[in-house]
């Protein structure tokens, strides 16, 4: 029975996902999984990909905080999660405030606190947001106002090992606020959790031969790099073959990268890595207990961090990832036919060469001609693939062009128009109610930058909670309407069927027609800017600006991409960079086995630009909208 629940509810999920995201690509057993960038859909997606692939059904680790959530935690427990007690569930607001003594940086000096009611051994101090949530293990508590540490602050937006400057940074905010006449910082007091019986069933879970999913990040966010990876991922996989020493584990990276993975029907590519055999001499370091147990794990974690890095896009900064995006959408030719997974192992190589050659001069000065193109482009409105279609001279077929389009968007907005009133009470609460819930998660995260990474989360929750409760207050108006109006008593006895049959597919029409309708209104501002006779000159120099960025861009890759890579001229993906590089992504969000051919079926907008207008650039005119960053 549990079995077939199972099934049951990824059939669903595997439903609503491929709603939100459009598509979603593979690659080829403790399921590793990273970058946690879309909080309770990450687990869903993959255990998706995973069960068409394999099929394996996957338990997940969850938040016990999760799993007792009405909504949420019912679909948790169905899936069978394993519930995971974090200390930062348990946390709570610390009486009195704390200081250090520069002197003895593992002193905690405590001004109205009660260490000893609210604090326990091995557990944890967490300092306030100004000072970098800044983390301590409590060694010994001294007195209720005296605790020493087990080492120095841990900065939480450093992650991982003792940070000298986040301790730096702990003194002088106290003795700062000593000297303003306050007694200190705030803090929160976390207990230790005992993880034994997580531990035992992973590890029951395992010798079952059965799958373990896990985000060992700990976390979801929304930052463009991993985040430190958390022990608890090597202790699960070295436990349990030092338990059972007949047990071969498996350890698989999974990437999933998405293409705005807040919006609604965005992107989303699932990558399989190469699996990680356990080593067997890690489990006797594992074994021998102390220290060699911390350098087995460490190594272990290392390994997964290192099969995680080839297949994740990884950049240090949100700005880094905008410059690696530009310099992606500048290296192609017109007309190549390209799929997400090519997109995004183009951007990983991208990565990889910026990297290693950020510090030269050529790149620096390239790069800088890149944000500097990146905000005329902000300017004038437009996007990189939009260039073109802004400077063409050819007026007149654009004139028609922005005619015919103007009226396809009003056609696109009356199709999707039912959908959009009788949908309203959803869409428009769905949005804001999300927004509430990331200022939430962003007030209480260390690490998220904006709290994106919730937003589809809460998007998609809403929805599915909201949709039944409409339908049936339109079931019960209709019945009402019917009855009132003198309608049969079997037209009255159908209605709410009616209703539950036909609000769906007005739901579905919206979706589709007022996605193409944006696609054909994004597409309306470049044609309008080429009818302007003030705007040509401006928008003939930022033609001129892209080809020329384009071309360089091609000669700093030629130079240095064979220091890179050996096999560099027979692996790389070549652009025609003597022609201007125009149009965003051409084809490249197609699906597999989709074809660059268009039918009057595929889009209009495409079909009839082709062969009224003479458009035959190959690309679907959605396709220049989406993968913008």
């Amino acid at each position: 029975m549990a079995g077939v629940m199972y099934d049951l509810v990824i059939l669903f999920w595997r439903v609503v996902i491929n709603i939100f995201f459009r598509e979603i690509r593979e690659g080829p057993v403790i399921f590793v999984g990273a970058p946690h960038h879309n909080q309770f859909l990450d687990p869903l997606l993959l255990s998706s990909e995973v069960r068409r692939e394999c099929p394996r059904r996957v338990a997940f680790l969850a938040a016990a905080a999760s799993i007792k959530r009405l909504f949420v935690g019912a679909f948790i427990r169905m899936l069978d999660s394993i519930p995971v007690t974090r200390a930062a569930d348990l946390a709570k607001m610390g009486v009195g405030k704390l200081y250090i003594e520069e002197s003895d940086p593992l002193r905690i000096i405590g001004v109205g606190t009660q260490f000893k009611k609210q604090c326990v051994v091995r557990g944890q101090l967490v300092l306030p947001k100004h000072v970098g949530y800044a983390q301590g293990e409590i060694a010994e508590i001294i007195s209720d106002t005296e605790i020493r540490l087990s080492r120095e602050f841990i900065s939480a937006g450093k992650g991982g090992a003792s940070d000298v400057r986040a301790t730096q940074k702990v003194i002088s905010e106290g003795e700062a606020a000593k000297a303003q006449g306050e007694p200190g910082l705030a803090f929160k007091a976390l207990p230790y959790v005992d993880q034994h019986e997580v531990y035992g069933h992973v590890y029951k879970r395992l010798e079952e031969n059965g799958t373990i999913g896990i985000f060992p990040e700990g976390g979801s966010h929304d930052r463009p790099d991993l985040l430190p990876l958390k022990a608890g991922v090597s202790v699960m996989a070295l436990g349990a073959m030092s338990q059972n020493k007949d047990l071969k584990i498996k350890i698989v990276p999974v990437g999933l990268s998405y293409f705005h993975p807040h919006k609604f029907r965005s992107r989303a590519v699932v990558e399989f890595g190469t699996p990680i055999e356990v080593p067997r001499e890690l489990v006797a370091l594992f074994d021998k207990g102390g220290e060699q147990k911390r350098e087995g794990c460490g190594k272990l974690l290392e390994m997964i961090h290192d099969g995680l890095k080839a297949v994740t896009i990884r950049t240090p900064d949100p700005e880094t990832l905008m410059v690696i995006h530009a310099g992606r959408r500048l290296y192609k030719s017109p007309g190549q036919q390209w799929t997400l997974g090519q997109v995004v192992e183009l951007t990983k190589r991208f990565i990889e060469a910026y990297q290693v050659y950020r510090d030269e001069p050529r790149v620096i000065r390239l790069t800088d001609k890149v944000r500097r193109y990146n905000r005329k482009l902000r300017d004038l409105g437009l996007k990189d693939h939009q260039v073109e279609r802004a400077t063409t001279q050819r007026k007149l077929r654009n004139l028609l062009l922005l005619i015919y389009r103007s009226n396809l968007l009003l056609a696109w907005a009356i199709l999707a128009l039912p959908g959009v009133i009788t949908h309203a009470p959803i869409f428009i609460p769905a949005k804001m109610y999300s927004k509430v819930k990331a200022k939430e998660a962003l007030a209480a995260s260390s690490v998220k930058i904006a709290a994106r990474d919730v937003i589809a989360t809460w998007k998609i929750l809403f929805s599915l909670a909201a949709t039944p409760a409409l339908y049936i207050v339109y079931a019960i108006l209709a019945t009402w309407l019917a009855w009132r109006n003198g309608a049969s008593s079997a037209v009255v006895k159908s209605m709410p069927a009616l209703i539950f049959i036909i609000m769906p597919f007005f739901a579905m029409s919206s979706l589709k027609f007022g996605e193409a309708g944006m696609d054909v209104f994004k597409s309306l501002r470049p044609l309008f800017l080429s009818l302007l006779p003030g705007s040509q000159k401006e928008l003939e120099k930022l033609r001129k600006t892209r080809e020329s960025l384009a071309n360089e861009l091609s000669e700093v890759i030629n130079d240095f991409g064979p220091k890179l890579w050996v096999n560099f001229h027979q692996s790389r993906l070549r652009p025609a960079a003597s022609v201007p590089q125009t149009g965003e992504n051409p084809g490249m969000m197609y699906r597999k086995g989709d074809s660059a051919d268009s039918s009057v079926l595929s889009h209009p907008m495409l079909w009839l630009d082709e062969r009224i207008f003479g458009k035959s650039d190959g690309r679907r005119p959605e396709d220049d909208n989406r993968a913008n960053v």
